[in-house]
């Protein structure tokens, strides 16, 4: 089964090619292939590949750039998962879809489930909506992940590197932190996605499950406080930290206050769920740290 992974430089797309299998597995980049900007060549590229499964884990997620000039996101994260979408229908090919808790606007009180009605609230967040409604209309075979407060090793570069990372590199210069506290999500190492995606992939080939939207986070809930907190005392470290609301920062874009993803469908399949955050934090934080990315 040959798996195509589009975005495959970016945090999630270098997990699945850890856990993948080598020979099977096709990584597209940008370089490679520009879904914003060279839509017309996604066809002839995937069809040179034929891959039995199409993964889009390619994203602009400059959040707070997309409140100021939201056409960036809307290429990457809307137009292009269109044309992706189109493609894989011409193909017979799995899409699946990368997409993000802030499709929710954080009104809730209880963790949103697959079937729970988004509401996003700013450019970046309606521009994964997008992606998503395009995605389900386009591609009889489709399937939509998501995924929140993801992290991994080298982290994201269109946000100079992962939360964790950026914290732990502020506390080893001596700095203060000044974090929010709330906002409450469920944070998420990439790894265990792309673990979960190895087995989940297989059996949407083989029809062993339907498709739909599938919500794939670590267990358990947290602050990005609470988070900060956590890899610190993981990682042996003691900082000046101070928590604040979102509103002392005046970002641009809006934030969901509530964004935790029950993984209902995920159990519902029978897979086991993914860890608790604080058990995948430590073992983030007890591999050895490579060069940023």
């Amino acid at each position: 089964m040959r798996i195509a992974v589009l975005g495959a430089a970016g945090q999630l797309g270098r997990e699945l090619l850890r856990v993948l299998p080598r020979a099977t597995t096709i990584p597209l980049t940008r370089a490679d292939v520009d879904l914003a900007a060279e839509p017309a060549r996604v066809r002839d590229r995937l069809a040179a590949a034929a891959p039995a499964v199409v993964v889009n884990a390619a994203a602009d997620n400059r959040v707070d750039a997309a409140e100021a000039d939201p056409r960036p996101a809307v290429a990457v994260n809307a137009l292009a998962p269109g044309v992706l979408a189109r493609a894989c229908a011409d193909l017979g090919a799995w899409c699946v879809q990368v997409s993000t808790d802030y499709v929710f606007d954080g009104r809730a009180r209880r963790p949103y489930a697959e079937d729970d009605a988004p509401n996003p609230l700013g450019a970046y967040a309606r521009s994964k909506l997008a992606g998503e409604l395009l995605v389900r209309t386009l591609a009889p075979r489709h399937a939509v992940v998501r995924v929140a407060g993801l992290y991994a090793a080298g982290g994201s570069r269109g946000k100079g590197g992962s939360f964790v990372d950026r914290v732990l590199e502020r506390a080893r210069r001596g700095e203060p932190l000044r974090i929010v506290d709330d906002q409450v999500t469920a944070p998420t190492w990439a790894r265990d996605v792309a673990g979960t995606l190895a087995r989940l992939l297989p059996r949407l080939v083989r029809g062993e499950l339907p498709g739909g939207i599938f919500h794939v986070t670590n267990a358990g809930e947290c602050s990005w406080y609470d988070f900060a907190r956590a890899a610190l005392a993981l990682a042996g470290l003691t900082a000046p930290i101070e928590p604040v609301a979102t509103a002392t920062f005046g970002a641009p874009a809006p934030r969901p206050a509530y964004s935790v993803l029950a993984n209902t469908r995920l159990a519902a399949a029978g897979e086991p769920p993914l860890r608790d955050w604080r058990a995948a934090l430590a073992a983030y934080l007890a591999e050895p740290s490579p060069p940023a990315a």
